[in-house]
């Protein structure tokens, strides 16, 4: 089947992936041709959880485009406080505007929207699962610096655990000749064992590493990431992680003069302030190519009849997704959606085992 939804970057190809970045980048040499390309549509953003850039990247994406926005950004001046269901607030939406851009704490929640919007529905982010629009941005972002997506050694470095931005750039990265990865972070906050499994069908190297000195001396690409407060148990958890990585003047030393320092934003103390003038840190400047990325998504999902995103085959399983951090556990009218992989049943939501 075909669909209009970006839910994750894994189902697409790189050919599709390319489309977005070539028109990303004719949007970068002629803003002014596409001022008026979303004349009369409307884009939604519904943010349950906080955001500036996304959400604002994308509310500046339909505005340069000559759409409008509505939406909320906190899920408690909206109906959600009076225990309305995501398939409601979002079958509604769906009839207000022409396309949804949806950030939600639970894994799986952009998939369940999709199943009651009508129109295209964008993830922004669901849990600590996927990020692709994040990803879109770093993919323009190494397009345009380094000229190409394959062949390179890319280094992340935080949480790896929870980092959605992460997975997200792994899975699509993985699909280019060459790229191979080195996985740094805490044992406590190690990669999962699902995109291990990517990397490994996708005949990627991988590495892992606890020392961030040690590693960034081979690096083309270093994406570093914050220690997500929000996705420990407790406030002690946090704390004895926090500060276990960070780049500084003395371990960029070591580095390349050609490798480039991504991050998805927000930073907390994993790279220091002195380093932001370094020619090698894009952080900053890859937040506008993630703009114009938006820019050309949005397009292409509005006026492109031919860029359709595969669905992989699903089925209704007998059994529910017992992942506790699954939407289907918190919308119980959601139907167990399944697909195969490795001769394992995988919930469709949250991609996580479900026998």
């Amino acid at each position: 089947m075909e669909n209009k939804n970006l839910i994750d970057l894994e189902v697409m190809t790189p050919q599709q992936i390319d489309k977005i970045i070539k028109k990303a980048q004719k949007i970068m040499k002629n803003p002014s041709d596409y001022r008026h390309s979303c004349d009369s549509k409307i884009l939604a953003t519904l943010f349950y959880e906080p955001s500036t850039r996304t959400q604002m990247s994308f509310q500046t994406a339909m505005l340069k485009l000559g759409g409008r926005t509505i939406g909320f950004d906190n899920p408690m001046n909206s109906s959600v406080s009076k225990g309305e269901s995501l398939k409601d607030t979002i079958t509604i939406i769906g009839g207000y505007a022409d396309i949804i851009a949806i950030r939600h704490p639970i894994e799986g929640s952009a998939t369940a929207a999709s199943l009651y919007a009508g129109v295209p529905v964008i993830n922004c982010g669901d849990g600590g699962h996927l990020h692709p629009t994040q990803t879109l941005t770093d993919i323009v972002t190494l397009s345009c610096e380094k000229g190409k997506l394959d062949n390179l050694k890319i280094g992340v470095c935080g949480d790896l655990l929870n980092g959605r931005t992460v997975h997200s750039l792994i899975k699509t990265l993985a699909k280019y000749k060459n790229n191979s990865f080195v996985l740094i972070s805490t044992k406590e906050l190690s990669i999962p064992l699902y995109i291990i499994d990517i990397l490994e069908k996708n005949n990627c190297k991988y590495e892992f590493s606890d020392n961030l000195a040690e590693s960034i001396g081979g690096l083309d690409v270093l994406y570093m990431t914050r220690i997500q407060r929000e996705r420990f148990a407790s406030e002690a958890e946090y704390e004895a992680q926090k500060n276990v990585f960070v780049l500084d003047k003395e371990k960029l030393a070591a580095a390349k003069d050609d490798m480039i320092i991504l991050h998805p934003l927000p930073r907390n103390n994993e790279i220091t302030v002195d380093i932001d003038d370094d020619p090698r840190a894009l952080y900053f400047k890859q937040a506008q190519y993630g703009m114009y990325g938006r820019m050309a998504l949005i397009l292409l999902l509005l006026q492109d009849d031919e860029f359709f995103i595969d669905n992989r085959e699903t089925t209704v399983s007998e059994h529910k997704c017992s992942n506790p951090k699954c939407i289907t556990q918190q919308e119980d009218y959601l139907p167990n959606l399944s697909y195969e992989k490795k001769g394992m049943v995988m919930c469709d939501f949250c991609d996580k085992r479900m026998d």
